[in-house]
């Protein structure tokens, strides 16, 4: 075990600190280009979004704060510090290298999001647990030495990492076990580097025949539970798609279930003479109605999904058509202005060369009218029994409920279906009116840039 005053970082006469902006601009600012453009850049003002390295270390920081802008981050140093959790990552979705050794953390969290994540570094802090790093699936370096890690079953957990080649444990309680390398190499057979030192063959060897029999039982559960998810997650992906088509849970008697869940006179109703089979004949009548349903909305569902795609391809082609147009219509007028730029260089006579000029420049207004009209009609081509009152009321009540949950349903239903109608029109005219603007904005510039040749050889000839 290490002594206290090696895993305890010291807060010092220096005040712990939080991570601001004046910490942030100052350290993007001397870690940024030091050339030309990059003392531009720093006039000019670096944004956080776009910063791909960031160093805070020995800064004292307590608690990592306002880092939800460095979007594009992908190395993070908080080494050196007095960071006592982790937090305040979740946004740095593109980090590939995170550094958080010599601090005061005791719990690994935090990590969720980072699911980039192939070198991380937790060296000198108090953690006593592997946990939490499920999502880091690209995971391929992890430094834990000088820790507090004491069980030899933390090992079992990084199994998972597939990527993983290089692991550090030097200084934590589990590296005194005698076995400690073997073990490692056993139930981590991919990893190529431990403690720093490359695993040979002949330690691989020896560490599977010496636990063939533990690691053959491991690999059957994890067989068994890797067979589980999959079936976990085909469940998913089918109740995803059932939603997709607004059925999900029409397969069968969830909706009668929860009906009568809640219904408390329809249960009485059920205790009376004969009532119990009718319920049991109504359930099945309403079942078989709900697979109706659910069998007709996949078949709508594949309906939507090929209209969906018969519209798409339709709007391309015309996209791809009139974008042709346009091309032929440039192809043309370039053929043609190139002719008469080289008639105006070789004339002599400035009366000529004034002609041709008012030629090109009208040539040029032609050509931004029929590129404008092209696109003005692709866009118009785009613009979808007890005492007799006791049972009624008994059974009114039992009706009221039913008809609630099928009302509920329906509503549910039928907003999910406008809702989703409502945001692919929307989708689509966004989508278009996007391209038309970028479409107009090509336009125009391509038209400033034929007018300001002309304008320039018009000014040079005059000279």
């Amino acid at each position: 075990m290490l002594s206290s005053g090696k895993m305890n970082r010291i807060y010092d006469s220096v005040e712990p600190r939080v991570i601001d902006d004046d910490m942030l601009k100052l350290a993007v600012g001397e870690q940024g280009p030091q050339e030309e453009a990059g003392q531009l850049a720093k006039q000019e003002g670096i944004l956080f979004k776009d910063v791909l390295s960031l160093q805070l270390d020995f800064q004292n920081i307590l608690r990592i704060d306002n880092l939800w802008q460095f979007e594009s981050l992908q190395k993070l140093q908080l080494d050196n510090n007095i960071i006592e959790r982790i937090e305040g990552l979740e946004n740095l979705t593109q980090l590939v290298w995170l550094d958080l050794s010599f601090n005061n953390i005791k719990v690994i969290e935090g990590l969720d999001t980072l699911v980039n994540l192939e070198d991380l570094s937790l060296f000198n802090n108090r953690i006593s647990k592997i946990d939490s790093l499920d999502t880091l699936v690209k995971l391929q370096v992890l430094s834990l030495g000088n820790n507090q890690i004491d069980n030899m079953m933390n090992i079992i957990y990084l199994r998972q990492f597939k990527c993983l080649r290089t692991l550090s444990l030097s200084g934590n309680p589990i590296t005194q076990a005698e076995d400690y390398k073997m073990f490692i190499c056993a139930h981590l057979p991919d990893l190529m580097y431990l403690d720093f030192r490359r695993i040979d063959d002949h330690m691989k060897d020896l560490a599977e025949m010496k636990y063939q029999y533990t690691i053959d039982e491991l690999k059957h559960r994890e067989h068994l539970r890797q067979a589980q998810l999959q079936e976990e997650q085909a469940q998913i992906m089918k109740l995803e798609e059932y939603k997709m088509a607004f059925v999900e849970n029409l397969n069968g008697s969830f909706l009668f279930d929860s009906m009568y869940a809640e219904d408390m006179e329809g249960n009485k109703l059920s205790c009376l003479p004969i009532v119990g089979e009718l319920l049991e004949v109504y359930k099945d009548k309403f079942v078989i109605i709900c697979l109706n349903i659910f069998e007709y909305g996949l078949k709508q569902h594949e309906k939507r999904k090929l209209e969906l795609d018969t519209f798409t391809e339709c709007v391309q082609e015309a996209i791809q058509e009139n974008q042709e147009q346009g091309k032929l219509r440039i192809a043309r007028f370039e053929e043609k202005h190139l002719l008469n730029l080289s008639a105006i260089r070789e004339e002599s006579e400035l009366l000529a060369i004034e002609k041709k000029i008012v030629e090109c420049s009208e040539d040029i207004t032609e050509l931004f009218n029929v590129l404008m009209t092209l696109e003005l009609q692709l866009v118009e081509q785009l613009e979808f029994f007890a005492d007799k009152d006791t049972i009624v009321n008994a059974v009114g009540a039992s009706h009221d409920m039913h008809l609630l949950k099928i009302d509920n349903r329906e509503d549910e239903l039928v907003t999910r279906i406008n809702s989703w109608c409502t945001h692919l029109v929307d989708k689509i005219h966004k989508d278009e009116v996007m391209r038309n603007r970028k479409r107009v904005k090509e336009i125009n510039q391509y038209i400033d840039h034929l007018q300001s040749e002309l304008d320039n050889l018009e000014c040079g000839d005059m000279d």
